[in-house]
């Protein structure tokens, strides 16, 4: 059964999953789904070709589904699809994608998206994700599973932040991350591997010292950077956390990689 509040708008074209809640003065489009369990607050408004798993919980004043901010726009149909159990904190804004791009933006499962983030169109959010607050994502960014975003961090349109990376408050990234990397800075740099996300997650000692070994190989001076990959992907080719860095680095991408500053 759902439960609305008298003052909520909800078109009767929606499809609201069991257990739906929706709170004071919200508004839900016609081409809305909302599956088993959600909870939307006061305020909040749900719009465009959205579909928003079930057990999400979506403060006030949340803006879900809207228009994409691109000039090529015109109204064409396209979409915003969201995981489940979620937390969408107040003022949070996720658009729908554009048919120069993917056509849809999607947004994983049990994610933290803390007041005022931003998730722009086109983007690709993996599960596990954590953004603090006014982090914003630009267009066609692919941010993978547990990456935290600190306070007011940007990532420049089309790049990519690799699984367990860690951005760090107010960085401003244009070059992609590598799984497990920690970046700082305006223009971000990296500073190193994202240790205190891997301790915390259950990485061994022994895994954490391999990646540790493989970034000072890969971003050593001596030769090359294409030839410190090739010597990284030889030494450590037994290591699916240092493959997975390596195969990142070696996909193709529209961005540079971010890099070290300093001598490590």
């Amino acid at each position: 059964m759902t439960a609305a509040h008298p003052t909520a708008i909800i078109d009767p074209a929606a499809r609201l999953g069991e257990g739906v809640a929706v709170g004071p003065y919200s508004l839900i489009g016609p081409h809305v789904r909302l599956g088993a369990g959600v909870r939307v607050a006061s305020h909040v408004v749900i719009e465009g070709h959205t579909e928003i798993g079930e057990g999400c919980v979506i403060h006030p004043f949340a803006s879900l589904g809207g228009p994409p901010q691109h000039a090529g726009h015109k109204g064409e149909p396209t979409r915003l699809v969201v995981g489940a159990r979620n937390v969408i904190r107040e003022h949070v804004t996720m658009h729908c994608g554009t048919v120069m791009g993917r056509g849809v933006t999607t947004v994983g499962s049990d994610g933290l998206f803390m007041v005022g983030v931003h998730i722009a169109h086109d983007c690709q959010v993996g599960d596990h994700v954590t953004m603090v607050n006014n982090a914003t994502l630009g267009g066609h960014v692919r941010v993978e599973d547990f990456v935290i975003m600190g306070g007011l961090s940007a990532a420049h349109q089309f790049i990519r932040i690799g699984r367990h990376a860690f951005v760090g408050g107010m960085a401003g990234v244009n070059h992609d991350v590598i799984p497990f990397g920690n970046v700082w800075g305006n223009h971000a740099h990296l500073e190193g591997l994202n240790l205190v996300g891997l301790k915390r997650r259950g990485f061994s000692r022994d895994v954490i010292n391999t990646l540790r070994a493989a970034y000072r190989l890969l971003f050593a001076e001596e030769g090359t950077f294409q030839e410190r990959l090739e010597d990284t992907a030889a030494a450590y080719a037994g290591s699916p956390e240092v493959m997975e860095i390596i195969d990142f680095i070696r996909a193709d991408s529209n961005r540079p990689l971010t890099t070290p500053q300093r001598e490590i």
